[in-house]
């Protein structure tokens, strides 16, 4: 969890987020996890998570901002935030992407 969150939740909150990891965590097939995905969030949430993932995709292949913002039909500012997460060294979708393409960073 990240600090700013960590310091804005309470005992209670922190507790159900760690119970959700381990839930997560013990899905081991596509089925259930879709369907605990569709029980806890909105059509609106999931494709939020699924465009989010796209654009850290994007640009780890090396689109330019301006591109997927034109082509995704999204404000810089949602993208910039993506490409700041890619950036950070120990980030696990920097690792994850790297694992994917297997290449090195193209940003």
């Amino acid at each position: 969890m990240n600090s700013n969150l960590e310091q804005d939740i309470t005992l209670e909150e922190r507790n159900a987020y760690k119970d959700i990891i381990s839930i997560l965590l013990s899905i081991d097939n596509e089925e259930d996890m879709e369907a605990l995905l569709d029980d806890l969030l909105t059509d609106k949430e999931i494709l939020d998570i699924i465009d989010r993932f796209l654009v850290l995709d994007d640009l780890y292949r090396g689109k330019s901002q301006r591109d997927i913002a034109s082509n995704r039909k999204m404000s810089l500012c949602k993208i910039t935030r993506g490409s700041k997460m890619l950036k950070k060294k120990d980030g696990f979708m920097r690792r994850l992407l790297s694992s994917k393409y297997d290449d090195h960073m193209h940003i």
